[in-house]
C-alpha cells in the first residue's frame, strides 16, 4: 500500500470501489441486454485498469469482491448515488485524488456506454445523472 491510498481506510477504499463498479453497472442496466451488458463490463474494467496507480491501488479495497447494489432498479440507482455521494466526502481531504477519481469514473462510464454500439439516451442520462452525483 502507497502513502497515499493509508490516507484512506479499509472501509472507506472499499466505499471508493463500490462506487465506481456500481456507476458503471448502472450505466450498464440502463440500455440492457446480457451480451451488451458482458462488453460493457469489460471495457469499464478497462478504463479502470488505465488509472493512475494511486487510483488503481484505492479501488483495490480491501480485497474480495466489490458489493453491487441490490434490490429495485430505483434502489440500486439510489444506493449508488449515495455512495458517489460519500465518496465525494472521503475523497474531500485530497482534491486530487478526488479530481482523480471522478475523471476516472466518468472515463469508466464512457467506455460503458460505447462499448456497445454507440451511446443510447438512457445511457447518456444515467451518465448525466452520474456526472451530477460527482458533482462534475
Amino acid at each position: 500500500m502507497t502513502d497515499k491510498t493509508m490516507r484512506y481506510t479499509d472501509q472507506e477504499r472499499d466505499t471508493l470501489r463500490n462506487a465506481a463498479m456500481g456507476a458503471m453497472m448502472l450505466v450498464s442496466k440502463s440500455d440492457p441486454g446480457i451480451m451488451s451488458t458482458i462488453k460493457e463490463m469489460f471495457a469499464g474494467s478497462k478504463a479502470l485498469r488505465s488509472a493512475s496507480p494511486d487510483m488503481q491501488e484505492i479501488f483495490k479495497g480491501s480485497g474480495g469482491m466489490p458489493k453491487m447494489p441490490k434490490g429495485s432498479p430505483a434502489d440500486m440507482e439510489s444506493n449508488v448515488m449515495s455512495m458517489l455521494q460519500q465518496s465525494q466526502q472521503i475523497l474531500s481531504k485530497n482534491p486530487q485524488d478526488l479530481q482523480n477519481f471522478r475523471n476516472t469514473i466518468m472515463s469508466a462510464c464512457d467506455q460503458v456506454a460505447k462499448a456497445q454500439g454507440g451511446v443510447s439516451d438512457n445511457e447518456m442520462s444515467m451518465i448525466n445523472k452520474i456526472r451530477s452525483s460527482l458533482g462534475s
